[in-house]
């Protein structure tokens, strides 16, 4: 039996962030409206974590620029987690003030990502960190989340340093930060990597605080989900259609598409608590929203159990071979 099938019992979770990663790159504006209508959706779907929404400069990333109208009209369902991404000390002043559950700060582990991404220097962005710990910490029943973006490679320096990836998950831990992300931010991650890396990280902290953010960019996503998982990591973000992308990235196309993370799990047996169908079907909708088709695959070709029909010409020579005609 493979460690997949001893291991299948075992919640699988996902972040979802559709709302957030998928948008923010979108050349068209989506209107207020319909993003509360899909945080509603992915509400009911079953989802205990969503990012909902940014709280970045309107100049950078002008397509989350309703993110506080945004979080205040959601129709909040109890046991979900509404995470929001910040930059610095105001864009958290301004999430705690729209009643974000969780604050989700980013630094790269490439400083030429992290100086393109945050205009800033990694040291820079740590210290800024220490800022929004501060400023939380007077705040009741909001968590932390840091992500190590680019931690599995950078499309500008390469390779990155396993143990600089270590060190920046020891900072973090070190501010009060309790929960993780690693991002293959360009989809440079392989499983062997996946899995030697989240096996160090998972010495420095529980799998209930480690995040996995892959991208699909080179066709590795799903698989370095499986790597992760079978290596300890439980919880892993997806973008409803397979959205997303950074914007600060070159070549870095969409996350992992949930609903294709979803049935992975269905088939292999992983219960992710999701409701599939309902999930298929808000997925089918997402090129009208958006004026484009989207690369998720599930919502194209449907389930196996999805049969089709056998076609006519074929009905009579199946209906003469069965068991039943033959008698």
């Amino acid at each position: 039996m493979s460690a997949l099938q001893n291991q299948a019992s075992e919640r699988l979770i996902v972040q979802e962030v559709s709302p957030r990663d998928g948008l923010q790159i979108e050349p068209s504006w989506v209107p207020t409206e319909d993003k509360i209508a899909l945080i509603d959706g992915l509400s009911q779907a079953g989802f205990t974590r969503i990012e909902a929404g940014s709280f970045v400069s309107p100049k950078a990333i002008p397509a989350l620029r309703d993110g506080d109208e945004v979080f205040r009209r959601i129709a909040r369902k109890d046991g979900v987690i509404y995470v929001a991404l910040i930059p610095n000390v105001k864009g958290a002043e301004r999430a705690l003030l729209a009643g974000a559950d969780e604050l989700n700060m980013v630094m790269s582990a490439s400083q030429t990502h992290n100086r393109a991404n945050m205009r800033m220097s990694c040291e820079a962005s740590l210290a800024g960190f220490s800022d929004i710990v501060a400023l939380a910490r007077g705040v009741d029943d909001v968590s932390l989340n840091a992500t190590v973006a680019t931690a599995f490679g950078c499309p500008f320096e390469g390779r990155i340093d396993e143990d600089r990836v270590m060190r920046i998950v020891d900072d973090y831990l070190q501010l009060g930060i309790t929960g993780i992300s690693l991002a293959d931010t360009t989809g440079m991650a392989n499983p062997r990597q996946v899995a030697r890396i989240v096996g160090r990280v998972l010495k420095r902290l529980p799998a209930a605080a480690l995040t996995l953010h892959f991208h699909n960019t080179r066709g590795l996503g799903l698989v370095n989900v499986l790597a992760a998982y079978e290596a300890g990591a439980r919880r892993f973000d997806a973008a409803l259609g397979g959205l997303g992308g950074c914007p600060f990235a070159p070549g870095a196309s969409g996350n992992i598409c949930t609903e294709d993370l979803v049935n992975l799990c269905e088939e292999t047996g992983i219960e992710t608590g999701i409701d599939l169908p309902l999930l298929i079907g808000m997925s089918r909708k997402l090129p009208a929203l958006l004026g484009h088709e989207v690369p998720g695959q599930l919502a194209k070709a449907g389930r196996n159990c999805d049969l089709h029909p056998i076609p006519a010409a074929l009905q009579t020579a199946v209906e003469k071979t069965s068991p039943a005609h033959s008698q």
